[in-house]
């Protein structure tokens, strides 16, 4: 592996916090009456912007349970739902790295490596973010959407699950 096995606790908590700054969803839809929108969906936030309305009208930011809410009824919502659970695996990970970007040694005394944890997460928040991607597809949702963060949460934990700790 490309990866020294000394160097595997730092990458594991710089993908992962990297991971909370690439949005898993990009969508753009416009509607018959001419109305934009763009969703960019992080891990933790949905940011809506409705085009051709000022700024400060136009551009909400949305928690996982509030963007349920706000969907509440409509064929999507599981799609929501599923992300809410992407979410909370996600949410988990960065609450991992922390502790181990904290305390690395009392980290690295746990039953499970850290590295490995931290892939398994990030693979998992993969998988399930693919999930709402494929329910936004086939639910429909009137725009095309892009798992642009889908596919390095799929890569870094990937990765970070075949790094060799053995050194």
């Amino acid at each position: 592996m490309w990866v020294r096995s000394e160097y595997a606790g730092e990458l594991a908590v710089l993908l992962t916090w990297l991971s909370a700054l690439i949005p898993w969803n990009v969508s753009y839809a416009s509607g018959g009456s001419g109305a934009a929108l763009l969703f960019v969906r992080f891990p933790l936030v949905q940011i809506r912007y409705v085009f051709g309305v000022s700024i400060a009208r136009g551009v909400v930011v949305s928690d996982p349970l509030s963007a349920i809410a706000f969907q509440r009824g409509s064929p999507i919502a599981v799609a929501y739902q599923v992300w809410a659970v992407g979410a909370a695996i996600f949410l988990v990970a960065i609450v991992v790295s922390l502790l181990y970007y904290r305390r690395e040694s009392w980290a690295e005394s746990w039953p499970v490596d850290p590295v490995r944890l931290l892939g398994g997460l990030l693979f998992g928040a993969g998988l399930v973010f693919a999930g709402a991607t494929y329910l936004l597809l086939t639910r429909g949702f009137s725009a095309l959407p892009v798992p642009l963060g889908v596919v390095f949460l799929l890569l870094f934990g990937g990765l970070l699950l075949t790094v060799d700790r053995t050194e």
